[in-house]
């Protein structure tokens, strides 16, 4: 008896062992197959270093080319790093009214920003919890249609309204037309986000004897932070870049924004390549910083709303 249980056990081992073998020199195989498989995308590597090159040249361009001297700009290379960087660009930037225009772009960007984001959540909300009245439809509808509408096709009628308001040359005619213009995308992307909300939490908010501004700023505004972030983001960039609008309906140059102030490195017979450089690179330094803080934020809530 001893006999064959010992056998039986040698049995067992001998089965366990080639089974372990078998495996053992399965999963190397089938690594090889798989190694063998994966072929290296050139094409795409190679393509990605193009468009790497075409996005960092320029930039790289723009600030090197900030801290050089007028005079050496024009005797070396341009892509060559300065052998004696300055900061008198910057400092010509600064002196220059940099500030006021500075102060100008802030006042227009808060001013048109705040109240669109605003009126868009509330107009959001309404059309998402109201989604029955026909009126309210035809609001939405009437959102929408603002997106294919081009500012440079209003430009115009713009124009002469801010005329007739008596507005021509002020900061308000820049505020109330970015405003309008903000608010169609901005509609869009906070309905998505508020229609992926469940309705379970809104009904038992009104169970629970919530009015319905309570349930707007205790339950939809928490919830609807990170598409609130993305539509600030997103439109503040647009209004900080504005150029058509600062040009047609302001004419003084204590009402220049930014894109403007450009112009007063603009003489006559030349340019000052590296002061208009140093003043890119003070006006993009805002943006570089909102974008770096709310990245995440606006990446989560252009397609978080879109999940459905």
């Amino acid at each position: 008896m001893a006999t064959i249980a010992s056998e039986n056990v040698q049995t067992r081992d001998t089965a366990k062992s080639s089974r372990s073998g078998r495996h053992g020199r399965g999963a190397p195989e089938r690594g090889a197959a798989l190694r063998g498989t994966t072929r290296p995308n050139w094409l795409g590597g190679v393509l990605s270093f193009v468009w790497l090159a075409i996005v960092i040249i320029p930039i790289y361009w723009i600030v090197v080319t900030s801290f050089k001297s007028q005079s050496v700009y024009f005797l070396a290379n341009p892509l060559a790093p300065p052998t004696e960087p300055t900061l008198e660009n910057y400092q010509l930037v600064i002196e220059n009214d940099f500030i006021r225009y500075f102060a100008n772009s802030v006042i227009v960007t808060v001013g048109a920003i705040v109240p669109a984001v605003l009126l868009s959540f509330l107009a959001s909300y309404a059309i998402i919890r109201n989604a029955h009245r026909r009126s309210l439809r035809f609001m939405n509808s009437l959102f929408l249609m603002g997106l294919a509408i081009p500012l440079q096709a209003t430009i115009i009628p713009v124009y002469l309204l801010i005329i007739k308001l008596g507005l021509y040359n002020t900061l308000a005619a820049i505020i109330l037309p970015s405003i309008a213009f903000a608010i169609p995308l901005s509609v869009l992307v906070l309905s998505n986000f508020i229609r992926d909300v469940p309705k379970e939490l809104f009904e038992s908010m009104r169970t629970d004897g919530a009015t319905e501004w309570g349930t707007l700023w205790h339950l939809a505004f928490p919830l609807t932070r990170p598409a609130l972030v993305t539509v600030t983001i997103y439109n503040a960039l647009a209004v900080w870049n504005g150029f058509l609008l600062p040009l047609i309906l302001t004419q003084d140059p204590d009402k220049r924004l930014l894109p403007l102030a450009l112009w007063t490195f603009q003489g006559q017979y030349g340019v000052n390549v590296p002061a208009v450089l140093a003043s890119v690179m003070l006006t993009t330094l805002p943006i570089l910083v909102l974008y770096v803080v709310g990245r995440r934020q606006l990446l989560s809530g252009l397609t978080a709303g879109f999940s459905k």
